[in-house]
């Protein structure tokens, strides 16, 4: 059976993960990994991922797959003999040296070779399986027909593939962008995320930068992109989201064995609802498509399905593999439901403002949504409030069935898509 891999940026983004349906789960701990911003796991919570994993009994990943500098490699000596006292079941590594000290170190742990790697042949893939490697995660450039083809020549190998999220303008993640505009690298896990900004075009008409040459000199020709412009701005450099959820069969015939989401830096909400929609498509859920739909309803730009198959690896399946458009997001995460204080009275852990008289709607890990318009929201002292608010006690009285980790959110009024489709 292939394994849904979800993202975990922290221990409730974990539990969240495994609750609605990933197989397993992959995050960072505080050095060493790609999103340095991300909350990651603490040691001090390290018992409670102990805990996490004797109770569910799913595998647990961590990324350490930042390219190392000298300096970086030598603290990770230091370092890496800690990593036999985690519960984690493999780690996500770029660097070669990386791999051979967790090999050296951690002997009984895997070692899955990261898409930074750019690992995108069958050559590359074998000699990663002789080095020691159980996984490598290709990197995204790689189409259909390439997995097929790497998996026939390393079928020992297993296969993993980003099926969706984010993608990056660079190739393979690598980019300069951020630390070229912020001193902040993205290699080195502190990604400002530069290619989503808002940008102007200023068209000089005299020289091109760097080269010297007039543009009526130039001997090769040039190309002309349209550029697309809206209140003044571009987004030429944002990539569109990946999403693959149609084509999973596609995947898995190819020779996926793991089919991992991205977003460690993203929503609990996000977390939930992506990981629900693919659970219930490779389980092919008689309500899938329901499911499948509420991918539309998270905050995400534009979809497509990325390189897998396109004809030219260096573009993808789009002629404009950027997105003109900003972020959709039907909905709004309001929050969780923690426990029942008194018979259909549940605590909260609020996370936007919600009030009286919107229509509030709870969703589940097997419950695609309970809408509700008649509920009573209470205040500390379990007096009756209008509204409710991020960052205090607050309670909501309600008919509706839920569970203690349902998760509540509402819609977002001012900015309705109704497109389900891509």
């Amino acid at each position: 059976m292939v394994e849904l891999l979800s993202p975990a940026g922290d221990i409730r983004k974990l539990k969240v993960a495994l609750a609605y349906g990933a197989d397993a789960a992959y995050m960072g701990l505080p050095q060493f990994s790609l999103r340095a911003n991300a909350k990651n796991i603490s040691l001090a919570e390290r018992d409670e991922l102990f805990k996490i994993k004797k109770e569910t009994g799913k595998r647990l990943y961590c990324t350490t797959n930042i390219l190392f500098h000298e300096d970086q490699i030598e603290k990770f000596k230091e370092t890496v003999k800690e990593f036999n006292d985690w519960p984690f079941d493999a780690f996500i590594v770029s660097d070669l040296g990386a791999m051979d000290l967790i090999h050296q170190y951690c002997p009984d742990k895997e070692v899955h070779v990261s898409t930074q790697a750019s690992c995108l042949n069958s050559q590359a893939a074998k000699l990663y399986s002789r080095f020691g490697a159980k996984r490598v995660i290709l990197g995204r450039e790689a189409t259909i027909d390439d997995i097929k083809r790497i998996k026939d020549a390393a079928p020992e190998l297993q296969i993993e593939t980003f099926i969706h999220g984010a993608m990056c303008m660079s190739y393979s993640g690598r980019c300069l962008l951020s630390a070229y505009f912020t001193g902040r690298s993205g290699n080195q896990g502190d990604c400002a995320q530069s290619c989503r900004w808002k940008f102007r075009l200023n068209e000089e008409g005299k020289t091109i930068p760097g080269q010297g040459l007039a543009l009526e000199e130039m001997e090769r020709p040039g190309e002309y992109y349209p550029i697309e412009e809206e209140n003044g701005y571009t987004t030429i450099l944002s990539s569109k989201d990946l999403c693959m959820i149609d084509h999973i069969d596609d995947l898995v015939n190819a020779g996926v064995d793991s089919l991992k989401i991205e977003g460690r830096m993203k929503s609990l909400y996000y977390d939930a609802i992506v990981t629900r929609a693919y659970r219930k498509a490779i389980d092919k859920d008689p309500n899938w498509m329901d499911y499948r739909n509420d991918l539309f309803n998270i905050s995400h730009r534009e979809y497509s399905t990325g390189f897998f198959y396109g004809n030219n690896n260096e573009v993808g399946d789009d002629i404009n593999h950027s997105t003109i458009d900003g972020y959709e997001r039907n909905y709004l995460y309001i929050g969780t439901i923690e426990d029942e204080v008194k018979p259909g009275i549940w605590s909260l852990d609020v996370r936007m403002q919600a009030k009286k008289g919107q229509q509030l709607e709870y969703i589940g890990p097997d419950v695609f949504h309970l809408v509700d318009n008649d509920f009573t929201l209470l205040d500390s002292d379990f007096a009756e409030v209008t509204q409710i608010d991020h960052g205090k006690v607050q309670y909501l009285k309600t008919s509706q069935p839920v569970k203690k980790g349902y998760i509540m959110r509402r819609l977002n009024e001012g900015d309705l898509k109704s497109s389900t489709t891509r």
